[in-house]
């Protein structure tokens, strides 16, 4: 999803009140749990967790005990993922987190963990400042228990790591220490980094490199944690591997991938294949709100990437572009192919004998057909870049003929429609001039409104003249 649509989705649900937002909290965490919508469901619970704990920050006094984990991964918030997400480098799943926080309190550093947990309960309601040292002091020693668990020496630590978690959590562990290990780091270069990142040139890119010039985030663990944090501020996120580019100060994929920023163009692939599945499968759904939005991210950022970057065919960056574009390809394909059927079913002229009494066209096929047909007019504008010209303009140009034909076809029937069938061939006039608006434009669709009523009236004058 772009960064203007997110923004309107905060926007509203920034809106709804604090029961609202509970209740919906609630529906989206159950959908994850079944497995039901986990791109939609990730998406919105991100936003609207971000919404509460800024709410919360604004309004709700110090967290008290039942928050001391809350200040202890306060740090790693840019860097969470909702649980069903794909997981790249430079990110932590959410789901890590308390499996990870009852080792603390069960094994890494009970009786520290307790101390806080007293100290918090007992400061004051205005002690912001002793509550912000007590979240360093908290972040340090789990960093120091993680390091203790997860560093060289010790012998076998397989049976010990084993008590924090699944293989998922483990993995999860090392980010999570090598981040509490460094959060000065990170709470300096989100100081520095600019709020938002609308356009990526030359300027930005400087200002970008030299925030980054910290040595603890420079290595291989840390970079794609703190190259996060850019994406996060970039209204194309495509454009971190300009990054990548001006360190390496050539567009050959070979000398980009021999630097640390390599691993930008590797977070840029990962986070296009993302959007690719998340509109497989809004269009699988038939939610087509964010289609527009979603297909100019993607055709941005595969055209980026093969203009800016010199990818080879057969290597892995190269065969993951393709095979990003292909999926793109087929999504749209099979979608596109389903639009003229859809219109011919419910504009097909059939013989009034095979119309029954009382038939009528449901209304919400019709804005349905009607959102598929605006899906392949919007897929024109990216077809070439997405590997579908072909058959995004064959289908556009048949549906227009089909609709433009079928509407004139249609209006002329209501001058002789049997009263029987009257109602069904004016539902059919109406679903044609609604495709017509879609296809053609306003002008032409009250032109065709207008000659769908002068075809009534003059059948009726004919009925009563007779």
């Amino acid at each position: 999803m772009s960064q203007t649509s997110i923004e309107r989705l905060r926007e509203y649900l920034a809106q709804l009140p604090p029961q609202s937002q509970a209740l919906l909290m609630r529906e989206f965490e159950r959908a994850l749990e079944r497995g039901q919508d986990t791109a939609v469901a990730t998406l919105v619970l991100e936003q609207l967790r971000k919404i509460v704990r800024k709410t919360e920050a604004d309004e709700a006094p110090p967290p008290r005990t039942d928050d001391l984990s809350r200040l202890l991964f306060q740090v790693l918030e840019p860097f969470l993922v909702e649980a069903g997400a794909p997981l790249r480098v430079g990110q932590i799943r959410r789901s890590s987190l308390q499996p990870i926080w009852q080792w603390l309190g069960r094994d890494g550093a009970p009786d520290k963990i307790s101390e806080f947990e007293t100290a918090l309960a007992r400061m004051p309601a205005d002690s912001a400042g002793q509550v912000e040292a007590l979240a360093q002091k908290l972040q340090a020693v789990a960093a120091d228990a993680i390091f203790a668990l997860t560093g060289p020496g010790g012998g076998d630590k397989s049976r010990a790591l084993a008590r924090v978690g699944p293989p998922s959590v483990i993995e999860d562990l090392y980010s999570v220490g090598a981040v509490l290990s460094v959060r000065e780091a990170i709470a300096t270069l989100n100081e520095k980094l600019p709020r938002f990142l609308r356009a990526f040139g030359d300027p930005q890119i400087a200002s970008v490199t030299s925030a980054l010039n910290i040595p603890v985030l420079q290595t291989p663990q840390m970079l794609p944690f703190a190259l996060s944090m850019v994406v996060q501020r970039m209204t194309a996120p495509w454009q971190i591997i300009r990054l990548a580019i001006k360190i390496a100060a050539s567009d050959d994929e070979i000398r980009v991938a021999a630097t640390p920023y390599g691993v930008a163009v590797t977070m840029a692939l990962h986070d296009l294949s993302c959007l690719a599945a998340i509109l497989r499968t809004d269009i699988k759904r038939g939610h087509f709100d964010t289609v527009a939005d979603n297909l100019k991210a993607l055709h941005d950022g595969v055209r980026g990437l093969r203009t800016e970057l010199d990818l080879r065919n057969d290597s892995v960056w190269g065969k993951q572009l393709t095979s990003i574009r292909a999926d793109i390809s087929n999504a749209l394909q099979s979608e596109i192919d389903s639009v003229p059927g859809r219109v011919r079913r419910i504009l097909r002229q059939r013989p009034e004998k095979e119309i029954p009494p009382g038939a009528r066209i449901d209304s919400t096929e019709v804005e349905e057909a009607a959102a598929l047909i605006d899906f392949v007019a919007i897929c024109r504008n990216y077809a070439s870049e997405l590997a579908i010209n072909e058959v995004t303009l064959r289908t556009y140009s048949d549906l227009q003929q089909y609709v433009e034909r079928s509407t004139e076809q249609l209006v002329q029937s209501l001058r002789a429609a049997d009263h029987k069938v009257r109602t069904y061939r004016q539902q059919q006039v109406q679903a044609a001039i609604r495709f017509c608006q879609v296809l053609f434009g306003d002008d032409y669709a009250s032109l065709m409104s207008r000659a769908a009523e002068n075809a009534a009236t003059g059948e009726r004058k004919s009925s009563r003249a007779g």
